[in-house]
């Protein structure tokens, strides 16, 4: 049977890359401490509370629509909904420096690619197995690692009420290569904890089978610089959201310029020129 090594977050970064490189994903524990978590369900509670398990405002695509099924509540764009989430957790130290190793790399700077909390209801159907990365399918292959994503469990995550199921290992995988179930694992954790993996690891939401237990997570990723985001940040958190955010909060969502000048690149999303978080610092954005 798969195995998936868990971490104590006290162990720090470079043993969470190593299982990473390793095995494509590994469990985090206690990535969040209890009072953060309490503090950020808080805030969650009523707008999942006001959250349609049909997403009665309709998807993008039926495939879409399909993959999160009727029985989930959504909240997307999480960074301008949450203070918490802004500005503890989207940028906790542990996130920034595990994305740091796997994708500083391949880009001059990442950003979020997506911050989405799931709350899973009771008769949740598996999803399909898949690569976060199939999103860029236009990036030819063998490409780097475009994405670390994670997801964080704000309630105890159990095989019965849909545990993420991930195949460890399949980041080395052909891309056309599917898991039998003898190579899948439920990440199993408790609440603060997460399971961070490789936007080229296979894995899907699990079934929840119970009767009366809501799975509440979030999924949170983070992507090379000069990749397309799949959540328009500039509409979800405009610029008066922003403005008065951190300078560190402003450049994880994107704003800041993707300065490759010293890799003997070029520039992507200037203003005039330079830097979108100099001139919000420079009260002329």
């Amino acid at each position: 049977m798969a195995e998936l090594e868990k971490i104590t977050a006290s162990a720090g970064p470079a043993a969470i890359v190593a299982a990473l490189q390793r095995d494509g994903a590994v469990v985090v524990e206690d990535l969040v401490d209890p009072d953060l978590l309490t503090r950020f369900n808080a805030e969650l509670d009523p707008l999942l509370a006001s959250a349609s398990p049909d997403h009665d405002g309709g998807f993008l695509n039926p495939a879409i629509a399909s993959f999160f099924g009727q029985r989930t509540r959504h909240v997307t764009g999480v960074t301008a909904k949450s203070p918490i989430f802004a500005t503890e957790i989207l940028v906790h130290p542990l996130y920034l420096a595990v994305a740091e190793e796997i994708l500083g790399g391949n880009c001059a700077r990442f950003q979020l690619n997506l911050a989405h909390v799931l709350d899973r209801g009771p008769g949740s159907d598996r999803q399909y197995l898949h690569r976060d990365e199939i999103v860029w399918v236009h990036v030819p292959d063998p490409h780097l690692e475009l994405q670390l994503a994670s997801i964080l469990a704000l309630v105890d995550f159990t095989a019965e009420n849909g545990a993420t199921v991930l195949a460890p290992g399949s980041h080395r995988w052909a891309k056309d290569r599917q898991p039998s179930e003898s190579e899948l694992v439920a990440a199993e954790m408790g609440a603060g904890s997460a399971v961070i993996y490789l936007g080229s690891t296979v894995h899907g939401g699990g079934a929840n089978t119970t009767t009366s237990q809501w799975r509440r997570g979030m999924h949170l990723s983070y992507v090379v610089g000069w990749l397309r985001t799949e959540e328009n940040h500039y509409l979800t958190t405009p610029p008066d959201a922003v403005r008065h955010l951190p300078r560190q909060v402003q450049e994880v969502l994107g704003y800041a310029a993707h300065d490759a000048i010293a890799d003997l690149g070029g520039y992507l999303g200037t203003v005039e020129l330079r830097d979108p978080v100099d001139l919000m610092a420079e009260g002329r954005l």
